[in-house]
């Protein structure tokens, strides 16, 4: 494509995850304005070319662009950007400084502490294991079909997910967070935006979904991107919050 001549792409290092170099790359590209709205992105193979990478990788990087509600995907299209800046839907209309504070600081901890354990999930899961999982996300999506925002659902999906590592450090220092490690156990106190909440539930069911899909199929690597990318994502959504505090 004529235009990715002018592209400052920076070749894929070993050192960090190359689906997440690669997102950064292209968010930056979409958010200055190089990449516009309605333009659509080069196809899989030429990324994979201009990035030095595998097909796994410039997908999963997709997928994550995909969360941010930046791009979206059409078979027999290709990939198409929406919008030049991040999506935010804000379940709360207002959340105090110090609750947001604390929201952001569980979840700083959770990106690194559930992205492995859901790494480790992908190499260790036994039958029971994935039954488990797989129940717990079905009585998730139920939750929220019916109406609930699911906290105790939420909970237990991602802590089946530890358990599945058959590390007991793992699980003891989940336990100890408890519900509280789900940030909408937080907002009981102020007014909620039911629409919002709606679509930022149905968002974690899908990517509750991917990163299922990825442990269920032994894939450590793609568990762990997708269970980042689902936290990373949620961690945005309420760092947003303090602009509007």
């Amino acid at each position: 494509m004529e235009q990715t001549k002018a592209w400052e792409i920076t070749r894929i290092s070993s050192q960090e995850s190359l689906s997440r170099q690669i997102a950064r790359q292209l968010e930056a590209l979409i958010t200055q304005g190089r990449i516009e709205v309605g333009e659509k992105l080069p196809t899989e193979s030429q990324l994979c070319d201009m990035f030095g990478v595998s097909r796994t990788a410039v997908r999963e990087a997709i997928a994550h662009l995909k969360s941010m509600g930046l791009v979206e995907t059409r078979r027999g299209i290709g990939t198409r950007v929406l919008r030049s800046a991040p999506e935010h839907h804000f379940p709360a209309r207002r959340i105090s400084a110090t609750t947001v504070e604390d929201i952001l600081h569980v979840l700083e901890m959770r990106m690194t502490l559930d992205s492995q354990a859901a790494a480790l999930a992908a190499e260790r899961r036994t039958p029971a294991d994935v039954a488990a999982m797989q129940s717990a996300h079905e009585r998730f999506v139920t939750a929220c079909s019916k109406g609930s925002q699911a906290r105790h659902e939420d909970y237990v999906f991602h802590r089946a997910i530890v358990e599945a590592t058959h590390n007991p450090f793992f699980v003891s220092l989940y336990d100890q967070l408890n519900e509280g490690a789900i940030p909408r156990t937080k907002l009981l106190s102020v007014e909620l935006d039911p629409e919002a909440v709606s679509y930022y539930l149905e968002r974690v069911a899908r990517e509750h979904a991917e990163t299922l899909q990825a442990i269920v199929s032994g894939q450590a690597e793609a568990a762990r991107d997708a269970m980042y990318r689902h936290l990373q994502r949620a961690y945005d959504n309420y760092a947003a919050y303090q602009d509007r505090v």
